[in-house]
């Protein structure tokens, strides 16, 4: 399956959302990792360019927790779906609302995709508040 298909399926309109165009079975997902939003540069995103600013700091994340990775495909080779919450970048340093609520529709539905993960985590600013 393929996440931004489904996705656009589902929800219709997404032509100013940054979704992730990867394709994946998802019975085979037992944790989503849930970041705060997309970067600025579509190729910075953890399905962009190996070497760039998202995967650069994930890999060696993993690492340090005892799973060796090299790449976006090992992540979910292991059974880990990461997506970022709010789908737009953002235009100064805090998250505003109107992102985050414009985005919380497209993260539920991408969420409800997976056959119910074990596990799912917020990481980045969303672990220390509440997405509304």
């Amino acid at each position: 399956m393929n996440i931004k298909s489904e996705l656009q399926q589902l929800c219709g309109d997404t032509q100013n959302l940054r979704l992730n165009d990867v394709n994946i079975e998802p019975e085979t997902i037992q944790a989503i990792m849930i970041n705060e939003v997309v970067p600025s540069c579509p190729e910075e995103d953890f399905y962009g360019k190996p070497d760039f600013a998202y995967m650069s700091t994930t890999i060696p994340m993993f690492r340090k927790a005892g799973i060796e990775i090299g790449s976006v495909q090992d992540i979910l080779n292991n059974g880990i779906y990461i997506t970022n919450a709010v789908k737009t970048p953002k235009s100064e340093y805090a998250v505003s609302k109107e992102s985050i609520e414009d985005s919380l529709p497209y993260l539920e539905k991408s969420l409800l995709c997976f056959q119910t993960p074990r596990l799912s985590c917020l990481w980045g600013m969303w672990q220390r508040k509440p997405l509304i």
